[in-house]
């Protein structure tokens, strides 16, 4: 009788293992991801040491499987057979319940013929198959066998087979979902801006084209955000969201929220870069009466208030080190203590995290902590910026006059022809944060139905003092002097309260294309 072989996995190794699988699938082609589904499974042999891997993607109405991949090595067989006559094995994964058999021809229960005839035939001695739900319902199995020895399994086994199994659902149904808007976005391709001679009349509505009413666009780049979005907002997976400052982020996290079983319970935002440091613990997980100075009443903190909710958790890589060990916690235990208090609190709370920071080289860094960034890389999505999606700025520009005009008294119906191609062309450092800024001065400095554009975009009226123009200075040389003034007196610090972006009244993306494209370097 072959020997058990224990699992002597060590958790680093998992980590390591679920966050190499997870990233091989950030903005990977869809005709790649069958491939790269195969080479997950191979990987998967390798580290838990079995022999076999199968993933199932089951038919909803109880038919044959509608795909079967997997990854053998000798003396392991490949799987030919239908997934659905194993009646006992589909009717235990159905009820939400993970298999796992240490001697699978010991533990086959009597009135399970076809599953006996499959280990007799094969030689299967070990096996644990985990199920996967979308949205509720059983939609995928991933198993993995032994046919050398027999193999006893742990916790942290079943947990990371779950994790790499919804990383290739999520993966393979934002496949399906790709073609799906691909063919959406074919149909509404006849709605492409029309220019006329001067003025562009721009008033088509490209939202329900993909069906997030309240995100505007159609470029094939935003069609690939949406496709992931609509993937896992179903599951409780944490997300986490990557992208430059201004690229909607947090419309992406809303998006998320209400498509997930959660709606019916509160998102709670927190901006991790907006509260003071010695402030965040108690957002975040709330204070006794009395536990700091200051402390004059008991608070509630955010996790508490997002209990059988979600938390949006913007500029992720901005939190000090003590509390991201306090963050893992929660996302590990899901308990946490208030400020103040000893007393340990459990909430469930689904967890979307972004940051516009490399959280990879902070982690190199050290700013970052590595297994806090496994925990939150389970489902990562790029948002790309809007220079990478230019067919959206007319969408967006127009949705920007539409939802602004009426608050500011304004009537615009027209944009001319060259100040649309003006919008189209610019790089908007940014992002859309800034093309809204820019449309609501427009509409300001407009009087009559046609929209004034200023002279240059991303370029705010500074608060402070500007240098006497005389005969030589150039309009640059002042922007560039009065920039380098300021930029001075802070210390060179372009981000943070009272630092150089704030006294600019710029976004900090926005300065540091100016300085860019000025020339602009700290001496030194």
């Amino acid at each position: 009788m072959p020997d058990i072989i224990r699992s002597i996995v060590p958790d680093s190794q998992y980590e390591r293992f679920v966050s190499r699988i997870s990233g091989s699938f950030i903005d990977l082609p869809v005709e790649r991801i069958e491939a790269e589904i195969e080479r997950a499974l191979r990987t998967l042999l390798e580290v838990f040491g079995t022999d076999r891997a199968i993933f199932y993607e089951l038919d909803a109405g109880g038919g044959p499987p509608l795909s079967i991949q997997q990854a053998v090595r000798p003396p392991a067989p490949e799987y030919a057979g239908a997934p659905s006559t194993l009646r006992w094995y589909l009717s235990e994964l159905r009820a939400g319940r993970t298999i796992a058999l240490e001697r699978a021809a010991d533990s086959i229960p009597a009135d399970a013929p076809a599953e006996r005839e499959e280990i007799d035939r094969t030689g299967l001695l070990s096996i644990m198959a985990v199920p996967l739900h979308i949205g509720g319902a059983l939609a995928c199995v991933l198993s993995t066998s032994s046919f050398r020895n027999h193999r006893s399994w742990t916790a942290d086994d079943e947990e990371g087979l779950k994790v790499v199994g919804n990383v290739i659902a999520n993966a393979l149904y934002r496949k399906r979902a790709e073609a799906e808007l691909k063919q959406q976005l074919a149909q509404i391709e006849e709605l492409k801006r029309r220019l006329e001679a001067e003025n562009v009349v721009l008033r088509e509505d490209a939202r329900a084209a993909h069906g997030f009413d309240e995100i505007v666009g159609k470029s094939e780049a935003l069609g690939r955000v949406l496709a992931s979005v609509a993937q896992v907002a179903p599951t409780d997976s944490t997300v986490l969201l990557l992208g430059e400052t201004g690229t909607g982020k947090e419309l992406l996290a809303n998006a998320i929220h209400q498509r997930s079983s959660r709606r019916q319970h509160p998102l709670v935002k927190v901006n991790c870069a907006a509260v003071p440091p010695a402030l965040i613990e108690s957002e975040i997980f709330g204070h006794e009466k009395g536990a700091f100075t200051g402390a004059q009443a008991m608070r509630i903190g955010r996790f508490e208030l997002a209990d059988r909710g979600t938390i949006f958790l913007d500029e992720i890589g901005d939190l000090s080190h003590e509390l991201q060990g306090k963050l893992l916690r929660v996302l590990q235990e899901g308990e946490f203590e208030r400020v103040g208090s000893s007393r340990t609190r459990k909430v469930d709370v689904r967890v979307i995290a972004a940051t516009h920071r490399d959280l990879r080289q902070a982690i190199v860094e050290g700013r970052f902590r590595e297994d806090l960034f496994y925990r939150l890389n389970v489902f990562p999505i790029s948002v790309p910026p809007l220079r990478e999606r230019k067919e959206d700025i007319p969408l967006l520009a127009w949705a920007f006059v539409q939802k602004k005009q009426s608050e500011l008294g304004r009537r615009v119906s027209k944009i001319s022809r060259n100040d649309m191609e003006r919008l189209t062309a610019y790089d908007w450092p940014g992002n859309v944060r800034e093309l809204a800024n820019v449309i609501e001065r427009g509409l300001i400095l407009s009087d009559g139905d046609a929209l004034v554009l200023g002279t240059e975009f991303g370029h705010e009226a500074p608060v402070e003092s500007v240098p006497a123009v005389g005969p030589d200075l150039t309009l640059r040389r002042i922007e560039r002097e009065h920039i380098e003034s300021v930029l001075s007196r802070c210390g060179w610090r372009v981000e943070g309260r009272g630092q150089a972006a704030e006294k600019l009244n710029l976004n900090p993306s926005t300065l540091r294309y100016r300085m860019k494209i000025l020339g602009i370097h700290r001496p030194g």
